[in-house]
């Protein structure tokens, strides 16, 4: 197997593009398997083509997944061809979320363009995920057997906390409060739990023993918590040209994200307001929405969101303090940190 010429010590810029460049043909060749109407709407979803089948430029998104998945199986030495399919499925996976979350959250833009949804229509867009949800375990039943069954298992647990998250955040659009505890726990099983699970899958086809498995799964999703509040943050108060999706969308659908649930359990003042506000589903002017912003804001959302991220990366940096300590070489582990913390879109 090869090293896919990847070299992790270098900084997140470099990981990144070196992974994306291993990554991508093997998703072409994942994909390419699927049927024909299916597979128009995954390769439009993935930015490969237009509407009208037409190839693009643009497209996969970052792949922070399965550069995950890479980078895990090279901390502990193993070689990172062998965690490709891994690396795949996860990504199959994330897309088949992303497919279907779009559609329950009438979200209508995805990386700065429709959502697959509104292009095919609502039925389509669910069934393409659900190719895709087969389709990564496929990936995984072609690598050997005694790596197939326990990376099936992972990802089989994973699948089902996701929909555990979904399912909260649904729930939470039928509540007017939502505790700081239940949105937490809605974020770690819709985000977080995908994240760990890339690092441990990684793990596993690197040959790693099942105690370094498990602190890789709890780097990965300590990471994944950290990435959740930046985008909650993002959600709320990021560019719109950088973030792919239009100004404060999260509030404009009144969605219970990680900085509103904070600043709705508040007891100020301006939770007392937000709460009123939050209340009324009447569509919202942009002037109405930034009000809505600043009340988030002026209860503490954002400060406690933002103090929350940087707890989860500091436990995620303890982490890889243990894994260190069991010879694994943390440095790549250490520049997706790095990432997270800096992310502005």
């Amino acid at each position: 197997m090869t090293k896919l010429g990847i070299h992790f010590d270098r900084d997140e810029v470099s990981w990144l593009a070196e992974s994306q460049a291993a990554v991508r043909p093997a998703m072409v060749a994942a994909i390419g398997d699927l049927r024909p109407q299916m597979r128009a709407v995954c390769e439009y979803q993935l930015g490969w083509r237009d509407g009208e089948g037409r190839p693009v430029k643009a497209g996969t998104g970052k792949l922070i997944r399965p550069a995950l998945t890479l980078v895990s199986a090279a901390a502990v030495g193993g070689e990172t061809g062998a965690a490709l399919p891994a690396a795949v499925a996860v990504e199959l996976m994330h897309n088949c979320t992303l497919l279907q979350d779009d559609v329950m959250d009438q979200d209508t833009v995805r990386r700065h363009r429709p959502a697959a949804w509104t292009v095919f229509g609502e039925s389509a867009a669910v069934l393409a995920g659900d190719a895709l949800l087969a389709l990564s375990f496929a990936v995984l039943a072609r690598t050997p057997p005694q790596l197939a069954g326990p990376a099936a298992a992972q990802l089989a647990r994973t699948t089902d906390e996701l929909i555990e998250g979904q399912a909260l955040d649904l729930s939470f659009e039928e509540t007017n409060l939502v505790s700081v505890a239940d949105g937490e726990r809605m974020s770690a099983a819709k985000t977080a739990a995908l994240l760990g699970c890339a690092c441990a899958l990684g793990g596993l086809y690197a040959g790693a023993g099942e105690p370094t498995r498990v602190l890789l799964e709890r780097y990965g999703r300590h990471l994944g918590m950290a990435f959740q509040h930046r985008d909650d943050l993002l959600g709320i108060w990021g560019d719109p040209m950088r973030t792919g999706k239009p100004a404060m969308a999260d509030l404009r659908r009144r969605k219970k994200s990680l900085p509103v649930v904070a600043a709705l359990a508040a007891d100020n003042p301006a939770a007392a307001r937000l709460r009123i506000r939050y209340a009324d589903a009447a569509p919202c002017t942009d002037a109405e929405l930034r009000d809505l912003a600043d009340l988030v804001e002026q209860a503490g959302g954002r400060a406690w969101s933002e103090r929350a991220a940087r707890r989860e990366v500091e436990l995620a940096r303890e982490t890889l303090t243990e894994l260190a300590g069991s010879d694994v070489d943390t440095s790549g582990l250490a520049a997706i940190g790095r990432f997270i913390v800096g992310r502005q879109e």
